[in-house]
């Protein structure tokens, strides 16, 4: 119930947030400019304005993390108001779960209103049929989203918000090359092959939540991507969450 009301906080704080209206607005106006650059695409405007437009939702839910969710715990350290919170009977891991829980309750909003404008867009260009396709695009997006999410309140939790982005930056940018690694670990061998490997399992397996290929042909993924993806998610995000409060109990705020 503690963890619902921090989570509530967090998600109001969020949405009124002049960032994350700028970047709605934002992400609004590059869904329709990408109609612009159909002449460009030889045939293809479709695939290009589907493509372009899930990739904008991804790369705009991740600038809300670095910038919103980078300095959540930060923030409340310089409002002093988490000592009050602290000074309660309130788990530190409990704190940590609402904050992320509303963080990502945020991002599921921003990623739902360009999903729908996607799909409103496509719909008046008499491509209606791309709307399963797009949905389940725009879900294992929020899936990939959560996963960075808990990667930045748990670097939150333990650095400053300058260090927390970066650091939340390079996990991103390294669980993007997961399968390159599994892919240049097979023409290994030994200690190298092993490290290659154990690397690859550690970072956030984000090609997992990439379908803009099948969603920019229409096609939809089957069942058991989408179950599998949501598992690892919920298990990742879990992990990641327990690290952080493991590390956050032993923090002092003096």
């Amino acid at each position: 119930m503690i963890a619902l009301l921090i989570a509530h906080n967090t998600f109001r704080e969020a949405v009124r947030d002049r960032v994350l209206a700028g970047i709605v607005v934002g992400g609004l106006l590059l869904i329709a400019l990408t109609r612009l650059a159909s002449p460009l695409a030889m045939g293809e405007d479709l695939r290009l304005t589907v493509d372009l437009s899930l990739s904008a939702i991804t790369g705009l839910g991740m600038l809300v993390i670095l910038t919103v969710g980078s300095s959540l715990v930060a923030k409340e350290i310089d409002r002093r108001t988490i000592f009050n919170l602290l000074s309660r009977p309130l788990p530190r891991p409990v704190y940590l779960l609402g904050k992320w829980t509303g963080l990502t309750g945020a991002l599921f909003a921003v990623a739902g209103v360009l999903g729908l404008a996607l799909t409103l867009l496509l719909a008046a260009l008499g491509h209606g049929s791309f709307t399963p396709a797009i949905a389940e695009a725009v879900y294992l997006s929020c899936l990939e989203l959560a996963v960075i999410t808990s990667i930045a309140v748990m670097f939150s939790a333990l650095s400053t918000p300058v260090l927390s982005a970066l650091y939340t930056l390079g996990l991103f940018l390294a669980g993007q090359c997961c399968d390159d690694l599994r892919a240049f670990a097979v023409h290994t061998q030994g200690s190298l092959k092993t490290l290659l490997e154990t690397v690859a399992n550690l970072l956030p397996n984000l090609p997992l939540f990439n379908m803009r290929t099948l969603a920019a042909g229409g096609d939809v993924t089957s069942a058991a991507h989408l179950g599998l993806a949501t598992l690892y998610a919920a298990l990742y995000c879990g992990c990641v969450l327990m690290l952080g409060a493991a590390a956050f109990e032993s923090r002092d705020f003096k």
